[in-house]
This record gives C-alpha cells, structure tokens and sequence, in this order.
C-alpha cells in the first residue's frame, strides 16, 4: 500500500526550492537558480549521452563512474571535468559524424551525432563515445503523452518533480530499518518541491501544474532503479532507498517515487522555471 496522507486538502504554499539539469546522460547534477523550459525538457539538461561500441547508452545502472564526471554547458558546447583528466571544452559536432543511438531499454534509435571518443574512453576505462542530440525534435515520448510530445536523452520523459515531504517519508522509513537518511539528488530529480504532503504527487496524476510560467502535464509516477542506490557525490553503492521503497511504494512491479512531467509547449515555444516559483495544481 502506498504511503500517504490523507488529511489534506488545498494544497497552498507550494514552491520550487531545487533546481537541477545533467547535461551529459548519467553525470554529476548542475544546481540553478533559473533555468530555460523546452518541449523536449529544461535547458542543456541530457542532450549528451555516452555510449558503447553498439551505440547502447552507458549509465549509472551499469557504470557509476559517471558520478565523477562534471559538466560546464556553454554557447555551442560544453566542458567536461574529472579528476585525474585535463579538463575538455567539446564543441557541439554540427558537422560530426552521424550515429544511431538506443536510451536505457527503448528498442527504438534515436539520431545523434558522434562528438569525442578519445577522452570519454579514457575517463570510462573502455570504448565509448560521447555523442550529442543535434535534434531534440526527433525523439517522441512513448505513453501517457500526446503525438507531438519530444523528450532528449532522458529515459523517458521531459521533467522529472520530487517531492521533500516524500523524501521525509522515506527517510522516516530509514530511520526505523537503522538506515541512514538519503538526499533528494538520490532520485536525480529536475525540480524539488516544497510545501506538499506527502505523496500529494499520487493524486497529480493525469491533472495539470503550473509551475512559475509554464503548465505541465503530470504523466505517470516514476518507477525507480538501481542508480537511487548510489551516492552521487562518492559513486558508492548501497542498498537503500531502493529496498525500503520495494516495502512501502511498490506498485504491481514499479517501486514509485517522483512524478514525470510534460511541458505545454511545441517547438518554438520556450518557458522559465526559477527557484521559489509557486506550484499550483490547476485540475
């Protein structure tokens, strides 16, 4: 049975209090203070992705590494640090050579273009590819989505919202299995809210937010991975939040926790998101 509080009613004083982009599929968050919102998701966040030599994107699930690679967007690139590594300034391949992609589980490819291989495989340890998404028009959202939805890199949907009194929940949870607490960057959200109950989100589902400017679609809860087991700062791995979660927010096969969002926009429209902007749950 899902956690939940059933008292509340209106929900008043919702807040954006965390912000968070990961340009490169996989790497160490940004933190913002603003950010740009496209159709396809915020501003520079997983238009990269690294791959193998099958063109299958590597992530944490399988390489958490990747915790240890910083990123620096930029006009018409990007910097990537790590230690032991001088740093790379990659500009985006315009021109490079073109290459089709697979994200996570999808059977479907995505285009993208090759942009570094030399750097990437020596950070990984293995044959990789850093490639870049040219055209973020290309690749559709599959289910809970309408025919013009377009997502990047991301598993599979624009935004990703967690929630902090949810996150209490499970950190209540921890306390009483003797685990220690988990941060919110954990679960690698895009925007963290604040001044919700807990899992209020169980009830967005298939209704609207607005978010500062912007309205978004709320499409399905998340289902969890591996990757919320390893610590984001270190690339350690544990086994929690992932267990406690498989007690108390598992949902036929998923264990649920964050919300995935779809912006209302189409190419050519752009909103803005900034932290402390109010949520309002319209429908």
């Amino acid at each position: 049975m899902l956690g939940r509080d059933p008292g509340y009613g209106t929900l008043v004083g919702m807040r954006i209090t965390g912000l968070h982009t990961y340009p490169v599929k996989g790497c160490h968050r940004l933190d913002h203070d603003e950010s740009t919102v496209e159709p396809w998701g915020l501003a520079h966040d997983r238009r990269w992705m690294i791959v193998d030599a099958e063109g299958v994107g590597i992530t944490q699930r399988d390489t958490p590494r990747l915790t240890q690679l910083a990123t620096q967007p930029r006009a018409g690139g990007l910097r990537l640090s790590a230690a032991g590594q001088p740093d790379l300034d990659q500009d985006e391949p315009v021109d490079g050579p073109k290459i089709q992609v697979r994200i996570f589980r999808s059977k479907t490819p995505v285009p993208a273009r090759i942009a570094e291989t030399e750097w990437i495989s020596t950070f990984l340890g293995r044959d990789a590819r850093l490639t870049w998404q040219a055209d973020p028009t290309t690749r559709t959202v599959t289910g809970f989505a309408e025919p013009d939805d377009r997502v990047s890199f991301a598993d599979g949907y624009p935004v990703l919202l967690a929630s902090t009194a949810s996150l209490d929940a499970v950190n209540d949870w921890l306390a009483e299995t003797g685990d220690d607490p988990v941060p919110i960057h954990r679960f690698r959200p895009n925007l963290v809210l604040d001044g919700a109950p807990a899992w209020a989100e169980d009830d967005w589902i298939g209704r609207r937010l607005r978010i500062g400017d912007t309205t978004y679609r709320v499409a399905k809860p998340c289902d969890r991975c591996r990757v919320t087991t390893i610590d984001q700062e270190t690339g350690e791995t544990g086994r929690q939040p992932l267990h406690v979660l498989g007690r108390h927010r598992r949902v036929g096969k998923g264990l649920l926790f964050a919300v995935n969002l779809i912006p209302d926009l189409t190419a050519g429209q752009i909103g803005h998101v900034r932290v402390n902007d109010p949520v309002a749950v319209l429908d």
